[in-house]
């Protein structure tokens, strides 16, 4: 017996208590709109669990088909590749302005902060 086999009775049991927590949060929500403070809200959540439930039943049987057998590929010259061009291109990097006189004044005091960096500490003698 297969493993898939093996484990199908948990699985429909999982699906059978995702569909009954489905139907009660529907009947909880019928209940919260029959109320006294209940609002449409109420009822269209109400009107939606139920085809959440019908959801878990429909995921399980297209699973079981799935399994038995899967969907061929299509080979009938479906495009498998982005064409070039079809995409926007990465952006360029910006032109390095060497004129830039703020700028070249930057970088040589972050340079110079570097070098101070890996230099040790000098400490000070100041107790004698």
């Amino acid at each position: 017996m297969s493993t898939t086999r093996r484990r199908r009775p948990a699985l429909i049991a999982l699906v059978c208590l995702g569909a009954a927590g489905c139907l009660a949060l529907a009947w909880w929500q019928w209940t919260r709109y029959e109320s006294a403070s209940g609002t449409f809200q109420n009822l269209g959540y109400a009107l939606q669990w139920p085809m959440f439930a019908g959801f878990c039943f429909y995921a399980y049987y297209k699973f079981v088909r799935y399994e038995d057998a899967p969907p061929q590929p299509s080979t009938n010259g479906d495009v498998t590749e982005i064409p070039a061009g079809l995409l926007p291109e990465r952006p360029k990097p910006a032109a390095r302005n060497e004129d830039d006189k703020t700028l070249t004044e930057y970088n040589a005091y972050l340079a110079e902060l570097a070098k101070s960096d890996a230099q040790p500490e000098k400490k000070d003698r100041t107790d004698r």
